[in-house]
């Protein structure tokens, strides 16, 4: 199961406090949604993250998946912006809470996950859920607030929860789950994760899915990226090689 965090720019930690933490934990794999946050010495190039991330890897025994989340005002800037990262990010997330992003991000599926589509005014409906369906886009379950929100904010994250699964598991579109951590200690094992999530009313094996989702993300595309990759149940071989 993996957790995708926010890492220092965008955090209050590194990835690798993150990533330590998340193997102490139980962890098989974290996510770094931060765009800067595997750039070891400021860069951006994409040979330096993923030196970052294996280095990260080795040290730590978890896998590390170099992730952007694009947060964009509008679906043009985001559809810019999807374009500039799609080639050099493993996993590629799009913040929702609006209605015109929230459609943009279904209907795109070099978007991987819509995080984050109840904040603000956004709403999730059977359209988008068919749209994120039919694109493979996964739809994020962002448990953040039950854990840290208190009162009437938490009660009214709860209710949004619970219409977005409706939603989402009556059109069958996939999911992840996240606890949405801005630091290391934001980070809750997955067992406390999926307690938490069962304590308010959600499947534990649908919780454990949506965790384990990220990782499958992550290891479609890199395959995808593979020079071996043609389409969905293509790759080159000896034969395509030779000829």
């Amino acid at each position: 199961m993996y957790e995708a965090v926010h890492a220092r720019p965008d955090g209050d930690a590194t990835a690798a406090r993150h990533a330590a933490t998340a193997a102490r934990y139980g962890y098989d794999g974290v996510v770094v949604r931060t765009r800067e946050g595997l750039d070891p010495v400021g860069g951006n190039a994409a040979e330096d993250r993923s030196r970052e991330a294996a280095a990260l890897r080795e040290a730590n025994g978890v896998d590390v998946v170099d992730a952007v989340e694009i947060d964009a005002d509008d679906a043009t800037s985001a559809s810019g912006a999807v374009g500039n990262y799609r080639s050099s990010r493993t996993v590629v997330c799009l913040v929702g809470g609006d209605d015109g992003l929230n459609r943009f991000a279904v209907e795109e599926p070099r978007v991987d996950v819509l995080v984050r589509p109840m904040d603000g005014s956004g709403d999730f409906n059977h359209v988008l859920a068919k749209a994120a369906r039919d694109n493979d886009v996964h739809v994020e379950f962002d448990l953040g607030p039950l854990f840290r929100a208190t009162g009437g904010k938490r009660v009214r994250a709860l209710a949004d929860l619970r219409k977005l699964r409706e939603i989402v598991t009556y059109y069958d579109a996939p999911h992840v789950v996240s606890a949405n951590p801005r630091s290391h200690l934001e980070l809750r094992a997955p067992r406390e994760v999926v307690a938490a999530a069962e304590a308010v009313g959600f499947d534990p094996e649908w919780v454990e899915a949506g965790l384990r989702a990220w990782g499958e993300i992550a290891e479609r595309n890199r395959d995808r990226r593979s020079g071996a990759f043609i389409e969905p149940g293509v790759r080159l071989g000896r034969y395509e090689e030779d000829g």
